[in-house]
């Protein structure tokens, strides 16, 4: 089991952690099996899964990096296509099913660039230890959906997440002709909040439309880079450009990580990438 682990995700604790997922997942399903002989094949499945929780996609929803699948070919096969597609929508189904607290570090960890334990602690407002707990949960009942829910079908996540972009995507550009107002009258709740997540402060709409023009007056533009969508959350990561004659007048990027309610946003939070200084852009 851990030779597959280290296969899939290399040494170190990543594949410590997948084989530990996995031989709960053994220990809790063992009695499912009835040919000894293949348990062997059936503990190297469990492990795969598991290692797959482990491995961390960047700037896609695709999720082909969790299948740990190459293609050394310059044009992909159909199949190999479609089977991408659908792992992408059973391990988003599995997600769907973890509670918002366990989902929300879960995406952060494994899909976004706010990857260490501290950064996901200063965004969800929440202790490093808590963190660490609900990482350790989420992978252990992710890793049981997954398994349970391996012959399914689910719907196709990417529409959502397309949707959920042209939202965002809508937003900034409505800031930079001034109508942000009008898109967050539509979208947003009245008594939405803003949660500024490294000051533990929160904001209203108000404070929140002067800040954006405030930055489009400086110069700043915000240009999207990767969004999520998973139910009643998105997260969402835009790049912030500064202007030339100041390229420290903001961080270099935002994640915004918004909650839905009855068709609005309720919440939103919001999370700076570390400011680079001058003396190490030198």
């Amino acid at each position: 089991m851990t030779a597959v682990a280290v296969q899939v995700v290399g040494f170190g604790p990543d594949a410590e952690d997948a084989v530990q997922e996995a031989m709960a997942v053994a220990l809790a399903r063992i009695g499912d099996v009835r040919d000894p002989a293949s348990v062997g094949a059936w503990l190297r499945t469990v492990v795969r899964n598991a290692c797959r929780m482990q491995l961390r996609g960047r700037r896609t929803v695709a999720l082909d990096e969790l299948r740990a699948v190459s293609l050394v070919s310059g044009e992909p096969d159909p199949a190999e296509v479609l089977e991408g597609h659908v792992a992408r929508d059973w391990v988003w189904h599995a997600l769907e099913q973890l509670s918002p607290p366990l989902r929300l570090v879960m995406i952060l960890r494994y899909f976004t660039g706010v990857t260490t334990y501290q950064e996901i602690a200063e965004l969800c407002g929440v202790p490093v230890g808590t963190v660490r707990s609900r990482l350790s949960e989420g992978r252990a009942k992710l890793t049981r959906s997954l398994l349970a829910t391996a012959d399914a079908s689910y719907d196709d996540v990417s529409a959502l997440a397309a949707q959920r972009w042209r939202e965002v995507a809508g937003m900034l550009e409505a800031t930079e002709r001034g109508e942000l107002q009008a898109v967050l009258d539509e979208q947003w709740a009245a008594d939405a909040q803003f949660v500024w997540s490294r000051q533990r402060r929160t904001i209203g709409l108000d404070h929140f439309v002067r800040g954006m023009y405030q930055d489009i007056e400086d110069g700043v533009r915000g240009r999207v880079t990767n969004v999520l969508a998973s139910g009643d959350l998105t997260v969402s990561e835009i790049e912030l450009i500064n202007p030339a004659d100041d390229p420290f007048h903001c961080p270099p990027a935002v994640v915004w990580v918004q909650e839905h309610h009855a068709g609005r946003i309720q919440r939103c939070r919001l999370f700076h990438a570390d400011r680079p200084t001058q003396e190490a852009a030198a």
